[in-house]
């Protein structure tokens, strides 16, 4: 089991849940803008939002914005240590930096010295597109071995000072490689691990890869927070990063929508019921499992196991709870059924 921090209030580690972070894309001198979205992303499910903080200006706006947030806030800095002691000064509820391009040594334990003193942790933010120039001599080019040892690199220099509230992250835009770099990491150290795919792209693609290599760490049990990267409206991010954690059966709250591909046998139009059954159920609160079967073969037979479900059939569909039919209706009628029963449920 890997330490505990907190962000916020945010558990991370230790055996905590496995939290849901974004990142802002509104200017942080933008108060009105941000907070706006911090309020998106907290009705979304987003546990811990990140803000860049580029500036001076962007470290005042941020201060203005860590006093009405709604989620714990994350300062993310680089080069310029001043931004960092700013934030933390301003209500960072943690600090994320790369040591490495902060500057020298003092400038890093000044760092720590008001981290400490405030006591916030400190992500290490390593990614596989900044490694160190020796590294990168070292390795020939970025390698699992080569993230994990900046990332303990940066370990050392922070427990130098005697500080050890930190949570690691190590990304890279290759899914495999940010896989084999976190597992290494799991091996070695105990600190909470932030996990992730960077430059993943597009909601479309950007949402397979990150299934991909966030969804395979933590069904191998590694993982302690997650953020999904997408080039995208960051509510987005949430939404993917719920449907992940739901999918790899650590989290349970919600609707687990099930529907079959189709085939020859499906006589409604599935997909379309499929997708207004989703969107309908989108913030249903309730623990169920909702299926939407093209036909008997697939409904109260293969489905027999969800709380309840539709099968289709010609032009029409029956209502299944448990396996067991209850009702036979038009089409058309299906998905009002269907609501108002899970509404009962």
């Amino acid at each position: 089991m890997t330490r505990q921090i907190d962000v916020g209030g945010v558990k991370i580690g230790g055996g905590a849940p496995v939290s849901i972070q974004s990142m802002l894309n509104t200017a942080t001198t933008d108060v009105e803008g941000s907070l706006e979205q911090l309020k998106r992303l907290k009705t979304a499910g987003c546990e811990i939002a990140r803000l860049a903080v580029l500036d001076m200006e962007a470290a005042d706006g941020f201060h203005q914005i860590a006093l009405r947030s709604p989620l714990p806030l994350v300062a993310d800095i680089h080069f310029d240590y001043r931004l960092a002691i700013a934030a933390a000064e301003g209500g960072a509820a943690k600090i994320r930096i790369n040591p490495g391009n902060i500057g020298s040594e003092e400038r890093v334990k000044a760092v720590v010295a008001c981290c400490k003193m405030h006591k916030i942790p400190i992500r290490i933010g390593v990614n596989g597109g900044s490694l160190d120039k020796e590294l990168l001599r070292k390795y020939g080019h970025p390698t699992p071995e080569a993230l994990v040892e900046s990332a303990f690199s940066h370990i050392a220099l922070l427990e130098k000072y005697g500080f050890y509230d930190i949570c690691v992250s190590m990304k890279s835009s290759s899914v495999p490689l940010m896989m084999q770099a976190y597992r290494l990491m799991h091996e070695k150290s105990d600190y909470p691990l932030h996990i992730g795919v960077t430059e993943t792209g597009t909601e479309y693609m950007g949402t397979i890869k990150s299934a991909m290599g966030i969804g395979g760490l933590l069904c191998m049990g590694i993982g302690d927070t997650l953020r999904v990267s997408l080039t995208a409206d960051p509510v987005r991010e949430i939404v993917a990063g719920k449907a992940i954690l739901k999918a790899a059966g650590l989290r349970k709250e919600g609707v687990d929508l099930v529907s079959c591909p189709t085939c020859g046998r499906t006589k409604i139009d599935l997909i379309g019921l499929a997708n207004r059954v989703e969107e309908e159920l989108r913030d249903c609160k309730k623990e169920l499992t909702v299926a939407v079967m093209g036909c008997v073969v697939n409904g109260p037979g293969e489905a027999r196991e969800a709380d309840i479900g539709i099968a289709g059939g010609d032009g029409c569909g029956v209502i299944f709870i448990k396996g067991e039919p209850v009702e036979k209706l038009p089409y058309e009628e299906l998905l009002p059924a269907l609501l108002r029963y899970i509404e009962k449920l």
